[in-house]
């Protein structure tokens, strides 16, 4: 069923292609040939070809969208429904964040602050992570 669908679909996108190039543009596009006063070998009259080609292309393209979402109902239908979430592994070695000791004011335990703490130490070496600063 799903590939009858599509070979439909696929026939009405070439015909929504060909009717949207057949339509006349302010340059005349590949409907300037047809005379565009409908002479003697015009097969309509300018205006009855337009309104013709508008609601040829209104319908091909609510043809188009009515076969869209039908492909997309027939894609999705029977699968079961799954969250990233809940499929991936959690990380090993995962614990909970360490409480900061120290001040609690707003900036203490930065960056700056431990090079402080380690310039008034004298120490040359970067603390550890996850260890505990003074």
């Amino acid at each position: 069923m799903q590939n009858v669908l599509i070979v439909i679909h696929l026939l009405i996108v070439i015909a929504l292609v060909g009717v949207v190039l057949l339509q006349r543009s302010e340059g005349g596009g590949l409907g300037m040939g047809s005379g565009g006063g409908g002479g003697v070998g015009g097969f309509m009259t300018g205006r009855g070809q337009a309104n013709a080609l508008t609601r040829a292309t209104a319908i091909l393209a609510g043809l188009f969208f009515i076969t869209s979402i039908a492909l997309a109902v027939m894609a999705t239908h029977g699968r079961t429904q799954r969250s990233i979430i809940d499929g991936a592994p959690a990380p090993a070695g995962t614990t909970a964040p360490a409480a900061p000791s120290g001040p609690s004011a707003p900036n203490a335990g930065g960056v700056l602050d431990q090079l402080r703490q380690m310039q008034n130490q004298g120490g040359s070496q970067p603390p550890q992570p996850g260890t505990p600063t003074r």
